[in-house]
C-alpha cells in the first residue's frame, strides 16, 4: 500500500551478535548485500511485519532475538525511475521503521529456505558501519541515517562521528 507521495511501508533490520557484529546478507543470484527488509502487509502492525519479514528473509523467530530499539521515525529512500517496476503505478520508493535486534539463538538457526522465493542465499557478520559502504547508492543514505540513530543503544557513551568514519 502505498501512501499519498507513492512511498510503501517497509520494516528494516539491523541484526547483530554479541560482538555487535552486523548482519550482511546477499541477495539471491547477485552480487548485492544488503540488510533485511520488507515490506508491511495490509492490515498488518509494523512489529508483525518485522517478525514476519524476520522469519521470511533470515529464518529467525521472535525467540530468536532480543529487541533493542528502533528508529524514532520513518527513514525514506527513493528508487532511481529506471529501476522501478513498471507494474507499480505511483511508487516511489521505501519509508521505513528501522529496529535493531540481537541474535540470541545459535547462529546456525539463520536460514533462507523458508520463503518459496529466498531473497538471500548468503550472510556474513560484519562491522557495524561496514553495510554503508556496501549497499547500493540510493539506500546509502537511509543506511547511515538507520545506523547512526540506532548506534545509540550499542555505543552510548561516545560521540557518533568518533564511530563513523562515513559521516
Amino acid at each position: 500500500m502505498l501512501d499519498i507521495n507513492g512511498f510503501r511501508l517497509n520494516v528494516g533490520i539491523v541484526l547483530i551478535n554479541s560482538n555487535n557484529q552486523v548482519l550482511l546478507a546477499k541477495r539471491y543470484g547477485q552480487n548485492g548485500w544488503q540488510l533485511p527488509q520488507g515490506g508491511v502487509n495490509d492490515n498488518e502492525k509494523i512489529e508483525q511485519a518485522l517478525y514476519r519479514e524476520l522469519t521470511e528473509e533470515i529464518g529467525l523467530s521472535k525467540e530468536d532475538v532480543e529487541f533493542i530499539g528502533n528508529t524514532r521515525s520513518l527513514l525514506r529512500y527513493k528508487i532511481p525511475e529506471k529501476m522501478r517496476k513498471k507494474k507499480e503505478e505511483g511508487f516511489i520508493g521505501q519509508k521505513q521503521k528501522w529496529f535493531l535486534l540481537k541474535l540470541i539463538a545459535d547462529e546456525s538457526k539463520i536460514r533462507f529456505d523458508l520463503n518459496n522465493k529466498p531473497e538471500f542465499d548468503d550472510w556474513q557478520w560484519v562491522s557495524y558501519w561496514y553495510p554503508i559502504r556496501m549497499i547500493i547508492n540510493f539506500k546509502r543514505s537511509v543506511y547511515r541515517k538507520a545506523l547512526k540513530e540506532l548506534s545509540r543503544y550499542i555505543y552510548q557513551e561516545q560521540k557518533y562521528n568518533q564511530l563513523d568514519p562515513i559521516c
